[in-house]
């Protein structure tokens, strides 16, 4: 059957579109000896003790469904975890979800949240999937840009002069994919009480809170006036290295999450129970894995951001995540230009900085989850790319 005989696909749909991340991954995978500073993916392989805890769980035929909110122990284990970390409390019987990644968190979150209309603001650049969860929940995205100079942080006045009548929720994901920044605890408090004063939600993406450099990670949830409006969004991906086990929870008062679990029945039922009893043993076990990776990050991040200003590439230190986001503005290229022809001249994999929204325009993602060999080859190739360009665009 010819597509001209059937009805289009939905209007949202059609008009979304693709994500600017997927693209350069997989011309990078297309092509060899290509260095990928693209993907935000540990290059650490999941603890064995966390392996072999799935392991054992499929061996002794652990491969049932479990309650829709998640297994009870990872659930428990979850809320402790959050007590200990930030002080902050949530019943495991009823305000924990696990949840397919932080991903599906955020797409459940918005359909429990908004009606037709109701907009959300977003501070950009940010990750590729949260102006499209909010779309497809039937809200309006309001991004607000945020700039290098102010390292990449919101502050209440901008937030003040995108909120309207409509606004329903304030969406934070600190530290930042693609920038690195982090908030001080009192700008994120000036947020809260904004919240309060406004009447406001607050979904707050913290699946990077454990990679955290400089100074400790302030759990929204945690400051005063914010735990009863807050969504806590968090995982295992990025921590523990364990992006494919896609397990992520969410942590709300009650009405929130029962709504929450009320969707995540219908369109998922439950997270893998492998995936959980793996996340369950890297909570228990995972701690000094976590540390170790830690400290190989921010090792990479000096690295990589010294590289970087000495090609004359600003780029501010980023203070969380694994990425560093400089400008490539006096290159003379835009963002795209330059993240295609690096690649196909140099088979170095960058994310142009487009992809992830207002303020990403003259600035490119590099990702350092890689070896510290291979950022120093990708330097090197970065700098001959740059030495082949006009001399005007070369760094003084």
């Amino acid at each position: 059957m010819s597509n001209e005989a059937t009805p289009p696909l939905s209007r949202l749909v059609r008009e979304l579109a693709p994500s600017g991340i997927r693209k350069f991954f997989d011309v990078a995978a297309s092509m060899q000896d290509v260095i990928s500073l693209g993907v935000g993916e540990p290059d650490f392989v999941t603890p064995w003790a966390i392996r072999e805890a799935a392991i054992n769980s499929l061996k002794s035929g652990h491969t049932n469904y479990t309650s829709t909110y998640g297994d009870l122990r990872l659930r428990t284990a979850i809320a402790k975890h959050l007590d200990a970390m930030y002080g902050v409390r949530y019943d495991p019987k009823e305000e924990v979800l696990v949840t397919i990644g932080v991903s599906e968190g955020m797409d459940v979150a918005m359909r429990v949240l908004l009606d037709p209309g109701d907009e959300v603001i977003v501070p950009e650049p940010c990750y590729v999937s949260y102006k499209p969860c909010v779309a497809l929940a039937g809200g309006v995205p309001v991004g607000v840009e945020t700039l290098a100079s102010d390292q990449f942080r919101i502050s209440v006045e901008q937030i003040d002069a995108a909120w309207t009548p409509r606004t329903k929720a304030i969406l934070l994901g600190y530290p930042s994919n693609p920038t690195g920044a982090t908030m001080p605890r009192e700008a994120l408090q000036e947020i809260v009480d904004y919240a309060v004063r406004k009447n406001l939600y607050l979904i707050s993406d913290e699946i990077y809170d454990r990679l955290t450099y400089d100074g400790q990670h302030t759990c929204v949830a945690a400051l005063p006036g914010a735990w009863e409006r807050t969504i806590t969004l968090n995982g295992f991906s990025k921590a523990y290295a364990m992006t494919g086990w896609r397990i992520g929870y969410a942590c709300a008062p009650e009405p929130i999450l029962s709504a929450m679990n009320k969707v995540h029945n219908y369109s998922i039922l439950c997270a893998p129970i492998t995936g959980q009893m793996a996340a369950l043993e890297a909570l228990k076990v995972g701690e000094s894995s976590v540390v170790d990776m830690v400290g190989q990050y921010n090792q990479r991040r000096r690295l990589i951001v010294e590289g970087l200003n000495r090609l004359g590439l600003d780029c501010h230190m980023p203070q969380g995540a694994f990425y560093a986001f400089p400008s490539i503005a006096r290159t003379g290229l835009t963002a795209e230009e330059f993240a295609e022809r690096l690649l196909f001249d140099e088979k170095v994999a960058v994310v142009p900085g487009t992809a992830f929204g207002r303020g990403g325009e003259k600035h490119i993602r590099c990702s350092y989850a890689t070896s510290l060999e291979k950022i120093e080859i990708a330097l090197q190739r970065m700098e001959r790319f740059i030495k082949k360009l006009p001399a005007s665009a070369q760094a003084a």
